[in-house]
């Protein structure tokens, strides 16, 4: 069952929970309160399979091939995912029938041909559907607007306006798939043994809004307040269980208006970036060229267009330039030789599902898609890689002093997309200077827990005060009252706690609390309000906008409080409180695909609604065990440091490899990089005075004792000099191969002058540089 040594006492009582669930085999009816527009089930097949595309998609060149990158992505995995079967688990079991909101978009193969009929997955195909976002179907959609390609879409089922001319329902999975078998994509010129069409869509975010602006059909027509931040107007919505899809509001509204789950297209199609030319970089404020910015930037200069698709289309700052980032290559085996082919490897951040489906494979235990092939677990080994890659690029860490800034360095809010155990915080560790730990912000490690009273450990999140970006969402007491209406138990577990897996809240307990009352919970079928989002807005994101599309951060008041009209900060900056004789901090920003605290939900709230289900929770649980727990991933470090000089008019800046130099006095730097080291007098007070850069290596245990006040060394070991001092003096240092990693190298300025405080010498503010 497990080979993990560490976690025996909670999977016995996982084998403990599950015989004593009950289920059945009954197929479910999918309720109109879950129902959206769109091609429905049976009225149009996709043409065309994974092995029939790999004919030609496939086996040629394994670095810009379509087939091996898609099947390395989440994309192709998406009916494999543990985590969404044993949310599929707990949606089952709120809500008979509500599964078809999930299927729709992880087996959407299954779900447009009519396999979903039963809403747990049972009738889905093992061997068609387990692939998820396929190219047959990416390449059968148009847009739902209706103004480039006809798709199947009849009355009531229409997602969009009506308008002339009218504005697509972009979101919650509403596809609308042409219905033949034209393979829709983004070139004019394709040559193919299929009938092709060029497709604007298939350039536009708005393609992938399809699925990564999720909204929920059930709070948006039932809760109170329509699951969003902007109520939705009278008449916009039914309120009443079972009524016509007609006058649901998922029918009648914009799929952004209502069911706050995810809004990565959102957040997305109001920032900057959306109408922003890739050929325009340069005009990026100076701190946002790098990274993932940097990355789009650079890999679309291959098209030779300064940025611009070579068909000599303007290339904007799309899901697409990042996510599917052009290169170099061939469409298909013989093909065009393209300098914009689009990398079809889909990357996000999820390093650690993969990990999960793997385990879960080699046990025999995948709900569907098991016998993964060789090529197969090697694709999703080289897009794990991949997604670690993209969490690098995605964020930065800034210090100038004791203020840091986090950057966010994507086209979306930094962390996106389904919020559940979903988070990035800070950890701090500071150091005197001797290299003791004198504190831990933000640790991360053990946990005693003692579910169903067997003891045993995992790792999770530990300090409480720590600096988080999640999104958490929640009920409201009023809406509690109304799913008791609904018939739902007062006895429903809303949360558990995280130590002894009791249940710390249940539905009828909320209902019971005084109105205006809210509490998290994890049931994303239930939640009807966004409680807290301290998630970082992306670049030139406009509080209206983000507003009308139910996207702000909660509370508003972050991230600048620009109110109507103004702009939030692409940055969040807090002021850095060390520790009584701290000199030095390693800092870094993690992130965890899933925590704990939602595995626990996952495994606990799953009653087992069907036999099919029954074991959905286990299967995460002991995936999650036995791969690492979702250890958290490290997207970006700095360091601070705090050596001071005399406090004089003397400055040393250093700077690595090119970088501008600065005065943050801790970095790291390996063998053959440059180290630029610049020492002025900014307000001339030692202009021709006698100054020097003065050295001394040592290891992080042993670090120097100041021989004065002011000077950070305790032995010189090197120096250059400067005369006079004048407004700059540039020192450029090689670092040499050989150096031992750890080692430091401390740098600081001093300048001998009858004008300094003690009519001696004065000096700056000293540099570790540390060897890698």
């Amino acid at each position: 069952m497990t080979s993990n040594p560490r976690k025996p006492a909670l999977l016995a009582f996982s084998v403990v929970f599950l015989a004593a669930t009950t289920a059945s085999n009954l197929p479910l009816l999918v309720p109109t309160d879950v129902q959206m527009p769109g091609t429905q089930p049976g009225q149009a097949a996709l043409t065309g399979n994974v092995s029939q595309c790999n004919n030609c998609h496939a086996n040629y060149d394994a670095a810009t091939e379509p087939s091996r990158n898609w099947q390395g992505s989440m994309m192709s995995h998406s009916g494999r995912d543990p985590l969404f079967w044993a949310a599929l688990g707990v949606v089952e079991s709120d809500y008979a029938g509500a599964g078809d909101f999930c299927l729709r978009c992880h087996a959407p193969r299954g779900w447009l041909e009519g396999r979903s009929a039963s809403s747990d997955g049972s009738g889905l195909a093992s061997t068609t559907d387990a692939n998820g976002i396929e190219c047959t179907l990416c390449h059968a959609l148009v847009n739902p607007s209706g103004t480039e390609h006809a798709g199947v879409q009849n009355a009531p089922f229409v997602a969009n306006d009506g308008g002339s001319p009218a504005q697509g329902y972009h979101g919650s999975g509403m596809m609308v798939v042409s219905g033949n078998s034209t393979r829709y994509g983004p070139y004019a010129n394709a040559a193919a043994q299929h009938a092709t069409a060029q497709s604007q869509f298939h350039r536009s975010s708005s393609l992938c809004g399809t699925c990564h602006d999720v909204s929920n059909p059930f709070v948006g027509d039932l809760a109170h307040n329509h699951g969003a931040q902007v109520p939705l107007a009278p008449g916009r919505f039914s309120g009443v269980p079972g009524t016509p899809v007609s006058g649901k509001a998922a029918f009648l509204n914009f799929p952004h208006q209502y069911g706050i789950v995810e809004r990565t297209f959102s957040e997305h199609a109001v920032s900057a970036f959306a109408n922003l030319r890739v050929r325009d970089f340069a005009t990026l404020p100076a701190d946002l060229q790098r990274g993932s910015i940097r990355h789009a930037w650079q890999q679309a200069q291959l098209a030779g267009n300064q940025g611009d698709y070579a068909d000599g289309t303007t290339r904007n700052f799309s899901c697409q330039s990042c996510h599917m980032a052009p290169v170099v290559g061939q469409g298909a085996n013989g093909g065009p030789m393209r300098s914009d082919l689009p990398l079809h490897d889909l990357t996000g951040g999820n390093t650690r599902v993969p990990e999960m489906i793997k385990w879960l494979d080699a046990q025999g235990r995948l709900k569907l898609g098991g016998g993964l092939t060789a090529a197969q677990t090697a694709a999703i080994d080289d897009g794990v890689l991949r997604a670690r890659a993209s969490l690098q690029r995605a964020a930065a860490l800034d210090v100038q002093g004791d203020l840091l800034k986090v950057v966010n360095l994507t086209g979306h809010k930094l962390i996106t997309g389904y919020p559940e155990g979903r988070r990035m915080w800070l950890r701090m560790r500071w150091r005197n200077e001797q290299g003791a730990l004198l504190r831990e912000d933000g640790g991360y490690g053990p946990l005693t827990i003692a579910m169903g009273g067997l003891p045993s450990t995992v790792d999770t999140l530990l300090d409480p005060n720590a600096r988080v970006y999640q999104a958490t969402h929640g009920m409201t007491q009023e809406w509690a009252n109304q799913l008791l209406g609904y018939g739902l138990s007062a006895n429903l577990p809303l949360m558990f706690d995280r130590v002894t897996g009791n249940i710390s809240l249940t539905l009828g307990q909320l209902a019971a609390q005084a109105p205006g009352s809210t509490h998290e919970t994890f049931h994303f079928l239930l939640n009807n309000m966004v409680l807290a989002d301290s998630r970082i807005p992306p670049y030139g994101y406009p509080y209206d906008a983000a507003r009308t599309r139910n996207a702000l951060p909660v509370p508003a008041t972050q991230y600048g409080n620009p109110g109507p009209g103004g702009t939030f900060r692409y940055w969040d900056e807090l002021t850095l409180n060390p520790p009584a004789g701290a000199t030095r901090a390693d800092i870094e920003l993690l992130y965890q695909t899933t925590s704990w605290e939602y595995v626990q939900f996952l495994f606990l709230a799953n009653a087992g609604p069907t036999s099919f289900l029954a074991t959905v929770g286990w299967d995460a649980l002991d995936a999650w065990l036995n791969t690492g727990m979702s250890a958290p991933e490290v997207m970006a470090t700095t360091n601070w440091c705090r050596l001071p000089g005399t406090g004089e008019d003397l400055r040393l800046r250093s700077g690595i490899d090119g970088a501008t130099p600065d005065i943050t006095c801790a970095k790291s730097a390996g063998a053959g990089q440059a180290i630029r080291l610049v020492m002025d007098s900014p307000n001339a007070t030692f202009g021709g005075a006698l100054a020097a850069v003065i050295f001394q290596f040592h290891t992080p245990g042993a670090a120097p004792v100041p021989l004065f006040p002011g000077l950070q060394l305790s032995q010189i070991d090197g120096l250059v000099t400067a005369i006079p001092l004048g407004a700059g003096a540039v020192h450029d240092i090689v670092v040499p191969s050989g150096m031992v990693p750890g080692s430091i190298l401390r740098a600081q300025a001093i300048v001998l002058a009858n004008q300094a405080q003690n009519g001696v010498y004065a000096t700056s503010g000293a540099h570790d540089l540390t060897m890698r």
